[in-house]
């Protein structure tokens, strides 16, 4: 039987990745600060770069609000280094992302088209926004590449929600 997807206000237990650089990256669990937790196709997904792009360019505001910036994705460590070494991105990079995590976090699982394309089975994309005491605000998973949050709009979203103090919604 499957694992049922995750729900809005449900606490996310810790989830750690290996980080590019060294380290880990953990997600879940109390923080200190709110975090925007992104998981990309990986290295072969051109959509996510220009979407990790916009992203790279928003930090400050988002660090302005009171968020960490967590991303990651299935690839291996040197995937990871390929892309931050093409494209110099400021946040964490995790990597390493397996599927047990994939199916805890409910995101869709996408086998390759071909070798070319990537040699592993990879997450499609979801967006995670974390309260600090663990609980997840906001699951906004994708089946498909095209269809991810728009960042500024989001960030504008959880500025109001953090000030109004909102809950989760969509929890029925």
């Amino acid at each position: 039987m499957p694992t049922p997807k995750p729900v809005a206000g449900q606490i996310l237990a810790p989830m750690s990745f290996p980080k590019h650089g060294g380290g880990e990256i953990t997600v879940g669990g109390p923080k200190e600060n709110w975090t925007l937790f992104i998981v990309y196709r990986g290295k072969h997904c051109p959509r996510c770069k220009k979407y990790l792009n916009i992203l790279n360019g928003m930090r400050g505001q988002w660090a302005d609000a009171g968020f960490d910036i967590a991303v990651v994705s299935a690839d291996t460590a040197e995937k990871a280094a390929a892309d931050m070494g093409e494209f110099r991105w400021g946040f964490d990079l995790g990597y390493g992302l397996t599927e047990t995590q994939m199916e805890t976090l409910g995101l869709y699982v996408t086998e390759p088209l071909s070798g070319a394309e990537t040699d592993r089975r990879f997450a499609e994309p979801g967006t995670f926004v974390i309260r600090p005491d663990g609980s997840m605000l906001l699951i906004a998973i994708s089946n498909g590449p095209s269809a991810r949050p728009e960042l500024s709009e989001l960030l504008d979203g959880m500025i109001f929600t953090k000030e109004n103090d909102r809950p989760p919604r969509g929890t029925v």
